[in-house]
This record gives structure tokens, C-alpha cells and sequence, in this order.
């Protein structure tokens, strides 16, 4: 019979295992069921009685006794009368050892491995992409756009949806296999309670629930555009939606941005489709205004090319009423709208949506169907009832709130600290647009800044020319506390001052 772990193992393994947010049971659960399925308890082993295992790892009896219950409900372990507690050799046997897995691999590895780098169709890790760094909530003055901020969520409002959705009548219709479907409650939501605040009115067969807004242009490119198809987009622009579009066209066109969006001029002839970010401009912020919104349409009439909206930031404008999002004024369905619900406040719960004639939808479910079926059910649902309940909206006022006020601090604190960075005036979202004074480059100043603690993004990565201008940085603000905002600014002067000291 194999040999019980020792006393110190066993420490060792709880310790991996121990997170803030887990009980001590769940903690002990997860410690065995590693130890399972790492080999580290080979098939049959007895476990330590349940005293035994108590006095090892001082917690109380009762809880090792519910995760030893629970294993054995849920096969890993088996019990004997008077004998314990043992390692099913059955579930083992069926699961296998991941080490031992991982080593026949290694042994049957052949001696001539495929060249990958020949049968790359493109090589998605060289493109210029936007790059945070993973420990950014870390730094003292994170100046970043569009991430997580722990004191805006809305966490007992989210754990109430969560917790509701769990009931048994939910589960129900939420557990199956939707298939091709999405959450009619959630659908129905996004038509009432969204769309209409853009202007924007949808049958329910025409509105697809996507894994964000960057899935919903990866299904959109995916569907409509090849190689010889001709793409426009704002430069400077989104980069994930270049490097999307660059993955399937070798026509890129990109188009120039003045002070009230993307220009509407002779440039426009000859494309397919058309990249716009009319509400707020990235990464500039600027508001498109009504009436080159209307000029944008009766252009894509004229030169029979269709508009895809991203409406990433639509609700947080700071000056009066939203314009009523492009989509709403189209009249010839010229116009793919793409939204999200999420990305101002919680990124990491990745709802999109795209709202489209209900043919185009029906294909971009047939496809989304060959990539991920469709979006967890579960999430759907829960945000149904975020969306049912008022939560939503009241985050989003919320969050317009704690935006407009660290707005007024940066612009406050530029002018004081930094007057000789031009800003495009702001009229809404969690960023703004700086030119940097001459001979300062943005990706030397990031570097150095984040010596310092302040974290900024270099604006290079948002234009499409292979050797970009080098004298813009995009500031976010949506992600530090308005305390931090002043202090961290006069730090990020004081490292323009000796860059340019430097340089003279």
C-alpha cells in the first residue's frame, strides 16, 4: 500500500491551495483534489483520518470531515468502515496523471517537429497591439484607459443578479445548450433599455450577443472581408480593430481625423467598408458632430460602402445630451452597429452586442456557432437582471460621475504642472489626447514615467504607419483614484522637464 504524506506536505499543498476569497473547507477540497490529479496521492492511498488531518493543518475537525464527504460524493475518494478515507483508484484511472502524461509526450516527441513559423498564415504576436502591464493595479498612478476599478463596481448589485440566477427555475433555462441562441430576457433587455438611449431601435433578430465588442468586429471581418477587400479606418484609430481587419485584407486604407472625427472627403471612394468611432473618437475622444454624421451616410450611399459603429464609450458624455449614435439616422441599413456593455466599468465581464439586418445576423450566429456556440448562458443571464433591475443604468451614472471629476483634475493638473502639452478638449469617456512638446518621445517618456510609478500609454501603437508619430500619449483616468491624479502628474512633468533637459 502506497505511503501517507507527511505532515509537512501536507502544510506545503494547503498553502499553495490558500486564496483570500475561498473557505478553509474549499481551501482543503482544492488541496486534495491538486494532489489527486498531480499524483501526489497515487491511487488507494489512505488520507489521514479526519483528527489527524485537523491537528496537521489546525482547523477544526468538522471541516475536513464536509471535504472529505464532498470528494467521495463527487468520486474521488471512497470510504471503508472503520478504515478511512482513500484515493479512488477508479477516478484515477479514468483522469490519468498529468506528470506522467506529460512525460510519455515528451519521450514520444518525434525528432523532426513541424515547422511552425512555415505554416503560420500570419504571425498575430507581431502586431502592434496596446500593452498594459499585468501588474498595473500595483503602481502608485496608473494613467491607463479602459480597466478594472475596484471602487466603482458594483459589487453587492452584481452578487444579487449572480446569487438570482442560481435559482433552480434559472438554472433551467440558462444550463442547456443554446446553440445558436442567446438569452431572450437579455435580448430583450439590450432592445429596451439600451438601444433606445442611442436612438436606436432593433427586432430581436437583429441583434446578436457577442463576447465583447472585439469579438463582435473579429465575427463581422470574419464574415464579410477577404484579401482584395478594401477597408477604411481612423488613423490614428483602434489597433485592434487594424490588426483585426489587417488579418483578413490586404487593403487597408487609412483615414485622417480632424477635430470633429473622421473626415468626410474624396477618400471614402472605392471602399467596402468603413471603421468609425463617431461618439468618442479613439484615441483622440473627439464627438462627431450631427451634421458630418449625416454627411458620413449620404458618402456611403453615394459610394456603396457600409459603416461599422463602434459604440464603445457612447453613455459618459460630460457637455449635455449623447448624439444619438450613427446607426440611429441610417435609413438604408448602411450602417453595423456595435456596442458593449461592460468596457467602462468591467472589462473583464466581456458582453458586446451587434445590431444589423436580421439576414447578416443570422449569418454571424451560424458563424459565431463554429467559434464559441455563444456566450455564456449564465452571464447573459445575470446581466439580464443587472440590466432588469436598474443597476446598469444607476452604474453608469455612477460612473459619469467619478469620470467627469477626475476629468476636471487631469485638465486642472496639466495646465499647473504641464502647460506645454497641447490636450484635445475632452467632452466625455475615462481618457484624453496629449501632443507631447517637441523632441519627446512618447515611448522613452512611458519608460521612464514607470520608473517613477506612473504608468501612461505611448500613442505611437494607434496609428497605422509602420514608423507612427512619436509625440503622443493617450492619458487614462478611469482606473485611479482622483487623489492620486495631481501627484502623479507632477511626476510625469518632472520627467518631460529632464527629457527635454536632456535634449537641448
Amino acid at each position: 500500500m502506497a505511503q501517507r504524506l507527511n505532515s509537512a506536505l501536507w502544510k506545503q499543498l494547503l498553502q499553495r491551495s490558500a486564496r483570500a476569497n475561498m473557505s478553509l473547507q474549499a481551501q482543503i477540497r482544492e488541496m486534495l483534489v491538486s494532489a489527486i490529479l498531480d499524483g501526489h496521492l497515487p491511487p488507494g492511498v489512505p488520507l489521514p483520518s479526519s483528527r489527524e488531518m485537523a491537528e496537521e493543518l489546525a482547523v477544526a475537525r468538522n471541516t475536513v470531515v464536509l471535504a472529505y464527504q464532498q470528494l467521495a460524493d463527487e468520486g474521488y475518494l471512497f470510504s471503508r468502515q472503520r478504515s478511512g478515507f482513500f484515493v479512488n483508484p477508479e477516478f484515477v484511472a479514468g483522469s490519468g496523471h498529468p506528470r506522467e502524461s506529460a512525460g510519455a509526450s515528451r519521450a514520444a516527441e518525434p525528432a523532426h517537429a513541424p515547422d511552425w513559423d512555415r505554416r503560420l498564415r500570419l504571425r498575430f504576436s507581431a502586431q502592434r497591439s496596446i500593452e498594459k502591464p499585468a501588474d498595473w493595479q500595483t503602481a502608485p498612478y496608473p494613467f491607463l484607459y479602459g480597466q478594472f476599478d475596484a471602487t466603482l463596481f458594483p459589487t453587492a448589485d452584481w452578487r444579487e443578479c449572480c446569487l438570482k440566477t442560481l435559482s433552480v427555475l434559472d438554472i433551467r433555462d440558462w444550463a442547456p445548450d443554446q446553440i445558436t441562441r442567446d438569452d431572450e430576457s437579455l435580448v430583450q433587455q439590450i432592445r429596451t433599455r439600451v438601444l433606445p438611449r442611442r436612438g436606436v431601435w432593433a427586432d430581436a433578430d437583429e441583434l446578436i450577443v457577442t463576447v465583447g465588442a472585439q469579438h463582435a468586429l473579429y465575427l463581422v471581418a470574419d464574415l464579410l472581408m477577404s484579401t482584395a477587400t478594401r477597408v477604411g479606418i481612423e488613423d490614428p484609430g483602434y489597433p485592434d480593430a487594424r490588426n483585426i481587419f489587417a488579418s483578413r485584407s490586404e487593403r487597408l486604407q487609412p483615414l485622417a481625423i480632424d477635430g470633429h472625427g473622421l473626415r468626410v472627403d474624396a477618400a471614402l471612394a472605392g471602399l467596402d467598408y468603413v471603421y468609425a468611432t463617431p461618439s468618442h473618437q479613439c484615441p483622440t475622444g473627439v464627438t462627431m458632430p450631427l451634421e458630418r454624421r449625416e454627411a458620413l451616410l449620404r458618402s456611403a450611399d453615394a459610394n456603396d460602402f457600409v459603416i461599422i459603429e463602434d459604440d464603445f464609450e457612447s453613455e459618459n458624455r460630460f457637455d449635455g445630451e449623447p448624439i444619438p449614435a450613427l446607426k440611429s439616422l441610417d435609413r438604408n441599413h448602411r450602417v453595423i452597429y456595435v456596442g458593449s456593455l461592460s468596457k467602462s466599468w468591467a472589462p473583464g465581464l466581456r458582453i458586446g452586442y451587434i445590431v444589423a439586418p436580421a439576414p447578416l445576423v443570422a449569418e454571424l450566429r451560424a458563424l459565431r456557432r463554429l467559434m464559441l456556440r455563444h456566450p455564456p448562458a449564465y452571464i447573459q443571464r445575470a446581466f439580464s437582471l443587472f440590466l432588469s433591475l436598474g443597476h446598469h443604468d444607476a452604474q453608469l451614472r455612477r460612473l459619469s460621475v467619478a469620470q467627469r471629476e477626475r476629468c476636471a483634475v487631469v485638465l486642472e493638473a496639466l495646465a499647473r504642472h504641464a502647460p506645454q502639452c497641447s490636450v484635445v478638449p475632452v467632452t466625455g469617456g475615462g481618457s484624453c489626447w496629449l501632443r507631447l512638446p517637441g523632441g519627446v518621445s512618447a515611448t522613452a517618456l512611458a519608460e521612464a514615467a514607470a520608473r517613477e510609478g506612473v504608468l501612461i500609454e505611448p500613442g505611437d501603437v494607434f496609428f497605422h504607419a509602420a514608423t507612427p508619430p512619436a509625440g503622443f500619449i493617450r492619458l487614462g483616468y478611469q482606473s485611479i483614484p482622483a487623489k492620486s491624479i495631481e501627484p502623479g502628474i507632477a511626476l510625469l512633468a518632472g520627467v518631460i522637464a529632464r527629457m527635454r533637459r536632456a535634449g537641448a
